[in-house]
This record gives C-alpha cells, structure tokens and sequence, in this order.
C-alpha cells in the first residue's frame, strides 16, 4: 500500500530520501504535554535527533519554552486565584489574544505554574501527566539535552523557534540577543553546532544572522505571510527567486506539510509542488511540519475510521513526503517518525 502511494502521489518512481532528520515537534507531544523537561526526555529516548523548543520570554528577561506567550491552554494559570488579575487582551500579530502572558510573569512566578496538555480532546491520555512539569527554561532543556548525550553517546540536536519576536523587541524584551548569548554559553557555536534556530518572521532571522553562525530556516505557512512583512506572502517566498534571497542567510525552510504535498478536493495527498527540487536547487535544505498519528490531522485515504483521536497510517503519509526529497520533518511521534524515516 505504501509503495503505491507514494508512486501514484509523485506520478513517478519515487526517490526516498536518506535518513531525513526526525524532528521531536515540541517534545514526544502525542504522549505528553508538550514542551516539558518530560515531552523533551521521552522524545530523546524514543530517538529523536532533534527537539524542539518554542520560545517565549519572561518579564524578567529569561527565555522559557511555550507554543504561545498565552498560556492557559498550556498551564494551570487560569485556576490560580492569586493570578486572576492578570488576564488580559493584547495585539500580537495582527490578532487579539485573551488571557494570561509569560512577559507579565517573573520566571519565579512562572515556576508556580504546572504544565498541561494542550489537546485534550484528542489526546486524553495525556491528561494523567497533567501537573506533574512546570514551565522549563531554555537553560533546563539544555542542560538535559547535554546529560542525555552523555547518557545516550549519540549527538543530540536542538531546534528552538522564536515565537512573536518583532512583538517581544517591541515590548522591550527581544528574544535574539538571550538565545544568542545561552547558546554560545552552552558552546552550541559555528555552522556544524547541533542546532537549528527558525523562525516566521523575516526581520528576527536578518538579526540573527549578524548575531551568530548557526545554522537559520525560514518558516513557511500554506496562508499568510511573516508578521513583521505585510507585503511579502509564503507563497510567494516559495519561487525560485525568493529560494536564491532566502539562502542568502538561512540555511533551510520549515514548510507546512500543504506547501509540499497540497491535497487534493477529497482531503487525499494531491500532486507534489515544486518547492523540495527548488529549494535544493538553491542549496537550502527543507524541513516539513508537522506528522501527527490521529485521524483527525492525517489526509483522506490514510484515516483508520471515523474517530478523529483513534492512530491511522502516519507511516504512509511520512514516506509519501520523504520520496519527494525533504531533509527532515517534524513530528508529535517520534517512535512512528523514527521508524519510517529509517
């Protein structure tokens, strides 16, 4: 089944790609609530050769991992009574947001809070860990990523992504210059460093490129553009002239799944774009998001049945995406993604 639906998907005979880079997409988070030292320690066990941290900052200026700097999907900020006074609604990005923010609280107060799963009508298993992690500073996912590597004697990756970062140097608390400077102090310096550091935004990567020589992708949605760029669209940073700008500073691409393999009217995988050819034809390499197992986010065809929490064939969307040539890929299960991409 999967030979032919990755022939019938490239309308060719398919050329997989060696190894792609498994990308833990915020720690094993399809078994644990996301970005916990937890979702991080069980994505490395399972073979992950990077993970990934997003990153928001804290009124006192320390870089944490959360999906959004709104956290009450993510914490318990919203059943604690001693915070009830600093929910609040801010501008970022175009669109207004409601709720608690990690620039509001010292890393202190931060620390009070307890992790929880963020899609818990699609992963109510993960409900039991609820509680159990606070919120991990940058510092405390490297210092893991380094006992795992010592632990494990195999090289493990980081791939941070700056979130909001035209919004947080706006606010007076840039996110550039503290990644820059925990990095380095780690020793993740130079081209080879085990790291990747990507971001939406066009601006934050420009400045990060003077600040360092790691390894910079550009993320790409299948809608809209960089925040801080309302001329520019995705799609238009797709063609091969935007590809040749693009390397002249980043290293690779994080394309939505979509930009790669857009699907078709019945929801099935469609016809590949050109981007993976172009994008290597412009030295960059390409890293897709993000691989989820339930059948809510899979493509017509690869559904197990009509639960949308219930696993369907993730291994036969990975290797339809791995024939077109992509160097890595991001995945909430990393067992599945390891075991395809090897």
């Amino acid at each position: 089944m999967i030979a032919a639906l990755i022939a019938l998907t490239l309308g060719a005979t398919p050329v997989i790609a060696n190894s792609p880079l498994v990308i833990a997409h915020r720690g094993a988070s399809g078994e644990r609530p996301e970005h916990t030292l937890t979702a991080y320690e069980l994505a490395i066990d399972q073979g992950a050769d990077y993970i990934e941290p997003d990153l928001v900052i804290t009124k006192d200026g320390v870089l944490v991992a959360r999906h959004e700097n709104e956290i009450s999907e993510t914490t318990d900020v919203a059943d604690r009574p001693e915070f009830a006074d600093r929910k609040t609604s801010k501008r970022i990005d175009g669109q207004t947001m409601s709720g608690w923010f990690t620039e509001d609280f010292t890393l202190a107060e931060l620390k009070t809070l307890r992790a929880k799963e963020r899609l818990p009508q699609l992963r109510p298993a993960n409900m039991a860990y609820d509680g159990k992690d606070e919120v991990p500073t940058l510092i405390e996912i490297i210092a893991l990523v380094k006992r795992k590597e010592v632990a494990s004697g195999r090289r493990i990756g980081l791939y941070p992504e700056t979130k909001h970062p035209s919004f947080f140097r706006a606010a007076g608390l840039p996110l550039e210059e503290p990644l820059v400077r925990d990095l380095n102090a780690a020793g993740y310096t130079g081209a080879d460093a085990p790291v990747f550091i990507q971001s939406f935004e066009l601006g934050n990567l420009e400045r990060l490129r003077d600040m360092t020589d790691l390894p910079l992708i550009q993320l790409m949605a299948s809608q809209g553009g960089p925040p801080d760029r309302p001329d520019v669209s995705y799609a238009a940073m797709t063609t091969p002239e935007w590809l040749a700008k693009l390397a002249g500073y980043v290293q690779g691409v994080g394309a939505e799944k979509s930009l790669v393999i857009p699907r078709d009217a019945a929801g099935a995988l469609g016809t590949p774009s050109n981007l993976v050819r172009d994008a290597h034809a412009a030295g960059l390499k390409v890293h897709v998001w993000t691989f989820r197992r339930e059948n809510f986010f899979l493509p017509g065809g690869l559904k197990s049945g009509v639960d949308p929490r219930d696993a369907g064939d993730l291994d036969a969307e990975i290797k339809a995406f791995m024939a077109t040539g992509i160097d890595g890929f991001f995945t909430d299960n990393v067992t599945e993604g390891v075991v395809a991409a090897r």
